[in-house]
């Protein structure tokens, strides 16, 4: 018998479910699949983070999607964030990149298969020269290791997932590169964490948050995200889009929006990424992590989930969001 549908149903063979899917249902999505893999024991350290398990111990990255799905997660990603020569270097990503993205996408595509529910398969598209530093973006170097990731995951995904994204041009290079590639695209942009709730909500690239709303849309996404953000800068980003994305006419009514923050303490503007191991905060338990999807979910959220910290104790919080 075939699996019974549920909100964030997005295998290819229904793509209509996307659309349809009713307004009323939070589609949850997991969390941060590199902290859950340190958490629990695997292979993990810098420069290679979380690529380090697929390399070592893959068993350990199925452990953590099984523990997301138990969760309640609709939506797995699969665990490419770091299979890019940022993290492994070039000369390995050029030996092994291909086959390890393709490796992060058969795991999550047979836990997704053996759930006893419907989940889809997220494909991690992550930021191609390093992350929430747009001025590092290269397109002319991102474009061959997009390329290699899109061949790599195509095979197990339902949905493209370009995260992370600190730069509207991200975004375009992303469109270009998977070109007429059918599946669902989402979009999700990290934010200044600098951002107060009174402040224009910006990308880490200082452009407002309502330019990239509207680029999403003229994209063609499926849904626009938030990620890798603390909780507190969320909201004022959820309302933007909303707003943005309610005096678009058509088929942009239609694009979801959606948010997966951090537990990260505030990082400092000039540190750079994968120098280190960002300390989590205390305070992000999974019902404050609740209390703050409330919110965004009352701004106009339909997708949530978690980031860096957020483990599946915050998910499983999270599946009260669609209580009767």
């Amino acid at each position: 018998m075939p699996k019974p549908l549920n909100s964030c149903s997005a295998r290819r063979i229904r793509p209509p479910i996307l659309s349809l899917r009713p307004v009323h249902r939070v589609c949850l999505l997991d969390g941060g699949t590199g902290r859950e893999l340190l958490r629990i024991g695997a292979p993990f350290g810098q420069p290679e983070w979380s690529a380090r398990a697929l390399m070592q111990a893959p068993h350990f990255v199925t452990r953590v999607h099984e523990a997301f799905v138990a969760a309640g997660a609709g939506v797995i990603t699969t665990n490419s964030y770091a299979v890019v020569p940022f993290h492994l270097g070039q000369a390995r990503f050029a030996a092994d990149g291909h086959a390890l993205a393709a490796l992060s996408g058969q795991l999550a595509r047979a836990v997704a298969d053996a759930a006893p529910r419907t989940v889809a398969v997220a494909a991690c598209l992550p930021p191609l020269c390093g992350s929430y530093r747009a001025y590092r973006f290269d397109a002319a170097a991102a474009r061959p290791i997009l390329a290699t990731l899109i061949h790599a995951l195509g095979p197990s995904a339902d949905l493209w997932l370009a995260e992370t994204l600190s730069a509207q041009v991200e975004a375009e290079l992303v469109r270009e590169v998977l070109g007429a590639d059918d599946k669902p695209l989402w979009l999700s942009f990290t934010l200044a964490d600098e951002s107060g709730p009174a402040a224009v909500p910006r990308l880490r690239s200082g452009e407002p948050v309502a330019e990239a709303v509207a680029t999403a849309a003229r994209l063609g996404a499926a849904a626009v995200l938030f990620n890798c953000s603390r909780p507190e800068v969320m909201g004022a980003a959820v309302s933007e889009a909303a707003q943005v994305l309610g005096t678009q006419a058509g088929a942009h009514r239609a694009l979801r929006i959606g948010v997966y923050a951090n537990a990260f303490v505030p990082m400092e503007p000039l540190i750079e990424a994968n120098a280190g191991l960002s300390d989590l905060r205390g305070d992000i338990t999974p019902q404050a992590y609740l209390h703050w999807a409330r919110d965004w979910v009352a701004r106009g959220a339909q997708i949530v989930g978690g980031c860096c910290g957020v483990g599946p104790e915050h998910i499983e919080a999270l599946r009260s969001l669609n209580a009767p």
